[in-house]
């Protein structure tokens, strides 16, 4: 075979042909199918997207329903090269057959463990067919013996309309794993997938697909806010039309007690249906067999609970296959999802959603003020504000906003909000979590009142709005502010309602100025942020954070690392600034929360109940206003690769992730040395996370990306690309080549100082001035004999450049 085939010829010559030999028609086999989006990474203000991850090719039985990969090489690297990467792409996929090849036949791997070695060799005319795999996928898969509806639901294709969207990698997992499932009986299901990553557009097509295929008739979509149902009827759920009506009183007939059975699917608020507070209940004027399938969004606000509506609702109709789901599994000496459902057929985190660039990462900018720190204790015999004689204790951070008012740490908040919105953009949507509805009042008036924000407030009155439970002007404007078209509300004050169910999609702020009981919360909180939106800006979002919620409720297997965690100090601008090193003592990470008494509920243990109340009216609440409030301490961190919070400047992050991609300085010259395009070795580091414009913007503008890398990562000193190039002058090494060559290089050495090396590799260099004068491009390049010519001497000026460092 021709060892000098390249990676697009062994496509081309021998895959394509190998494929239609194996009976794969084109429908089956997709090429250079993309995976991921590919990580978004922002260092200080700058973002950037790292590479998408896909495959060479996809193979599939029927349209989603994947069946093997194949990654090609070129002919000169061994056959099976690429086996690790294609296997990582397999499992990300849930495919069972994996190919490799470099035009010399192909290395198969079976992971399905039924073979009597997992990788064997296969000639080029031996590639198994579709028919093949498909028998071998549904014995892997314990489907041999799946009733007819069952295989028809899975082979089916997922709803597609022209133009419109197809389902994403993980989407397409979680509709096959609980496809199949259900075709080998199981009647309880559970799907986990974070925030932001579809899983009302994931249950849509598991619902058509199970509906088209017959294998049910009738479902009922049961979710806890009227935003969430009348959300699913305008957009996912909209190809079912007239076969779907949302389920409310006005479906029972008054004199018969009737409910209609015209359609089949239902939509519906749980509260609506279940009845209780004098209100018959809905759902039991069905029968108790009419539904086949009932899906239950945000399974983890009831059905968890054995004592919950929810769960009254899916014993009732028991008979029925049940699909739970979640961002946030519940699992608490309290309540048990997976008591109920079972174990998730699938999980997707939000870890794993921001990895591969599907879901917006996060900044946290924690402030701790100091009354929250060290609690507040009263002197013998004094009086609030009111009047009223206060309670000799130490009141801590769980009784501030709740048992004890400190009108100045609320206007400190809420100038501490006004000015991150206006040092990055004040027309960001933000939410603000507050502990109760009279809390989220004393903050909706401080952020009107505050400074910085009285402008805006004064064009437009609906700058600031609350949107709790009490209050139907707020609610109304809930639509207007989840709108990413409608610039008003920017700024929602809220307790409780807007924890789950609200799609958020610019929400650019979330501030964290409540305390929060559960894991599960925290999420459903974080949750509000994480959609991308680059279209409106929405590329990261930032967690202010003043109640400590982000260490209490660290979770790396799920969350993921924030991108950045700063701490402002008194007098400091609250957008985080390019961040400092580290203090010799900041280096030990709070991992608990002394403020939380012991044996009370701890970060993982929420107590049935709950609700957004207003919190005052059953409690003496003390109002203190002569107390002075200040922000008490500033530092910068990062989680580390174990999950606990350590501090780390933006150098040591680099110098730290230099040192992952080499591992030694000379390692890296002799890489930029070998190196064609140094632009290729910015890249990898952008791969790595670091961003050297953002460590320009630390160590200085002047800097060429190699004197970046080796002062940070390396400690040498460095030279300023105009002293680099003030030296290649001095030398004069480019007297070999004639007048208007050296000209050309002249003005090279001229580009390199003012833009750096990146700029001069690219051939449209040519075509601006001064080069412009000297000729076209072309001409050029024929100064030095050819392009070929050109290149050794741009190589050579680049040898020059770095003499003596490397």
């Amino acid at each position: 075979m021709d060892k000098t085939l390249s990676e697009a010829d062994v496509c081309y010559q021998i895959i394509d042909p190998a494929l239609k030999e194996a009976g794969w028609t084109r429908k089956q086999v997709r090429r250079e199918y993309a995976i991921t989006a590919g990580r978004i990474v922002v260092r200080g203000k700058l973002v950037a997207r790292g590479k998408s991850k896909f495959a060479d090719y996809l193979l599939s039985y029927k349209p989603g329903l994947p069946l093997a990969i194949i990654e090609a090489k070129k002919a000169s690297l061994p056959r099976g090269s690429g086996m690790q990467q294609a296997l990582s792409y397999a499992e990300m996929l849930n495919v069972p057959f994996v190919f490799t090849s470099n035009g010399d036949g192909f290395l198969f791997h079976d992971r399905t463990g039924m073979s009597p070695q997992p990788e064997t060799f296969l000639a080029n005319d031996a590639l198994p067919s579709p028919e093949d795999l498909w028998a071998r996928y549904l014995v892997w898969r314990q489907l041999e013996n799946a009733p007819k509806d069952g295989l028809d639901a899975i082979t089916r294709p997922s709803y597609f309309k022209a133009g419109g969207k197809s389902p994403r990698y993980y989407q397409q997992v979680a509709i096959n794993r609980t496809l199949e499932a259900i075709a080998k009986g199981q009647r309880r299901c559970l799907l986990t997938m974070a925030t932001g990553t579809g899983k009302t557009y994931t249950a849509f097509n598991i619902i058509w697909k199970l509906w088209k295929s017959d294998m049910v008739e009738r479902v009922l979509f049961l979710a806890d806010r009227n935003i969430l149902v009348d959300q699913a009827m305008l957009n996912d759920f909209d190809p079912f039309g007239k076969s779907m009506a949302k389920l409310t009183r006005k479906m029972v007939d008054a004199d018969s007690g009737r409910v209609q059975t015209a359609y089949e699917i239902y939509l519906a608020l749980y509260q609506a249906i279940a009845g209780g507070e004098g209100r018959d209940a809905i759902y039991d004027k069905f029968t108790p067999d009419f539904f086949d399938l009932i899906v239950i969004d945000e399974c983890h606000r009831g059905s968890a609970r054995d004592d919950s509506a929810w769960r009254e609702i899916l014993e009732y109709f028991e008979p029925a296959i049940q699909l739970g789901l979640t961002a946030t599994p519940k699992e608490t000496k309290y309540v048990s999802n997976i008591d109920y459902f079972g174990e998730p057929v699938y999980r997707y985190s939000l870890k794993q959603g921001i990895e591969d660039g599907f879901l917006a990462p996060f900044k946290v900018v924690r402030i701790d003020l100091d009354i929250d720190q060290g609690g507040w204790t009263p002197d013998e015999g004094e009086k609030d504000d009111l009047g009223q004689s206060i309670e000799e204790r130490t009141f801590n951070l769980k009784d501030i906003d709740r048992s004890i008012v400190f009108p100045e740490r609320t206007r400190i908040v809420a100038e501490k909000i006004a000015a991150f919105l206006h040092g990055t953009n004040p027309m960001h949507k933000t939410i603000v979590f507050c502990e109760n509805i009279a809390h989220a009042e004393r903050m909706r008036q401080a952020l009107m009142n505050t400074p910085l924000n009285r402008g805006l407030v004064k064009a437009e009155p609906k700058y600031v709005m609350r949107i709790t439970g009490d209050d139907k002007e707020g609610k109304a404007q809930l639509e207007n502010f989840i709108s990413p078209k409608r610039d008003y509300p920017v700024i929602a004050v809220t307790s409780k309602l807007m924890t789950t169910g609200v799609d958020a999609q610019t929400c650019h702020l979330i501030v964290l100025d409540r305390s929060i009981g559960s894991m599960t919360e925290f999420k459903q909180i974080v949750g509000r942020g994480t959609r991308l939106r680059p279209d409106y800006g929405k590329e990261f979002f930032t967690i202010m954070d003043f109640r400590r919620a982000t260490e209490l409720f660290a979770d790396p297997d799920w969350d993921g690392p924030p991108i950045q965690i700063y701490k402002p100090g008194n007098d400091d601008d609250v957008v985080p600034p390019p961040p400092p090193d580290p203090p010799d003592d900041s280096d030990s990470p709070i991992l608990v929360d002394p403020l939380l008494p012991p044996g009370g509920v701890g970060p993982r243990d929420e107590p049935p109940g709950g609700g957004e109340g207003g919190g005052d009216d059953e409690r003496v609440v003390y109002v203190v206003g002569r107390q002075k409030v200040a922000v008490q301490r500033e530092r910068v961190q990062y989680y580390g690769p174990d999950g606990t919070l350590i501090t780390e400047s933006l150098r040591d992050y680099t110098r730290r992730a230099v040192g992952d991609a080499y591992t030694s300085l000379d390692g890296f010259l002799r890489r930029w040395t070998e190196s064609e395009r140094k632009q290729a070795i910015v890249e990898e580091l952008a791969d790595h996370g670091v961003l050297l414009e953002a460590v320009g913007d630390l160590v200085g503008k002047e800097y060429d990306p190699f004197d970046l890398i080796c002062h940070v990562a390396f400690d040498q000193p460095p030279l300023t690309r105009k002293e680099r190039a003030n030296q290649v002058k001095k030398r004069d090494v480019f007297t070999k080549y004639g007048e208007e060559a050296r000209a050309v290089l002249e003005a090279l050495l001229d580009k390199y100082a003012d833009q750096g090396i990146v700029s001069i590799e690219q051939m449209g260099i040519l075509k601006v001035d001064p080069f412009s004068d000297i000729g076209t491009p072309v001409e050029i390049v024929r100064l030095f004999g050819g392009k070929r010519g050109y290149k050794e001497a741009l190589g050579e000026l680049e040898q020059a450049l770095y003499k003596g460092s490397a």
